[in-house]
């Protein structure tokens, strides 16, 4: 059976329910599965529970769930640069568990290899740590941290093949692969779907992982904070 759907609303039909948990690969507004997003939206669940490493910005990336009042709950390492997502946080309409940056990556990749819990010293002695067991290696205190295994994982990838076996470019990688693990449903949006299948040695994630896929829609990416410094005169 082809992974393949015609569009993002194909590829998420009757998949999304209230209350769910979604994990979403990205960073900022860097290698978000938009299309998706935008389907999550659209369909008007609600009470959703969402882990990524933050909420994207004021209305664009995951921004839009948090505009549109469909999310209950956020595992994420900050809040990053999304002032609803503080305010909402602030004022106890959204309730955020804070997890250190390559906690929840472990998380998710200890979700996706079938791996209930871990050990870390990451969050020792904080809030983080407040509630969980702890256990002494090596003379030093760890905090057990659960793995996260999602109802459904969106990922966005630079190129799929018939498989669904994926890359990604650059630092648009960062999330998506530990995502595409997690979920017992993922679905991806590809930027170029190849016509032959990807060299074994080249893939990221195995399509063994992927079980929707659709073609990305072309369009500007949005860059979160633009960075630039005044041009040097020649010779100076």
């Amino acid at each position: 059976m082809s992974k393949l759907r015609t569009d993002a609303d194909a590829a998420l039909a009757d998949a999304l329910t209230d209350g769910m948990t979604i994990a979403v690969g990205g960073f900022g507004l860097c290698g978000i599965p938009n299309d998706l997003i935008e389907v999550v939206r659209d369909s008007g669940v609600t009470g959703l529970t969402i882990v990524s490493n933050n909420m994207g910005v004021d209305g664009k990336g995951l921004g839009l769930l948090l505009e549109n009042r469909q999310v209950a709950k956020v595992i994420a390492s900050y809040v990053g640069e999304n002032k609803l997502f503080a305010q909402q946080y602030l004022d106890k309409v959204l309730e955020v568990e804070f997890s250190p940056q390559g906690t929840l990556a472990e998380r998710l990749r200890a979700g996706g290899a079938g791996i209930a819990a871990f050990y870390t010293r990451a969050g020792v002695g904080t809030p983080i740590a407040e509630g969980k067991p702890l256990a002494e290696f090596d003379g030093y205190t760890h905090v057990q941290e659960r793995g996260i295994v999602a109802d459904i994982a969106l990922v966005h990838a630079h190129t799929a093949d018939p498989a669904g076996n994926l890359t990604y470019r650059a630092t648009a990688r960062n999330f998506n692969p530990l995502v595409a693990t997690c979920g017992r449903v993922t679905v991806v949006e590809a930027e170029h779907l190849a016509d032959d299948h990807t060299d074994p040695g080249l893939v990221t994630t195995p399509g063994i992982y992927v079980d929707r896929l659709v073609a990305a829609r072309d369009r500007v990416k949005d860059i979160e904070k633009r960075t630039v410094r005044p041009r040097e005169t020649a010779g100076a």
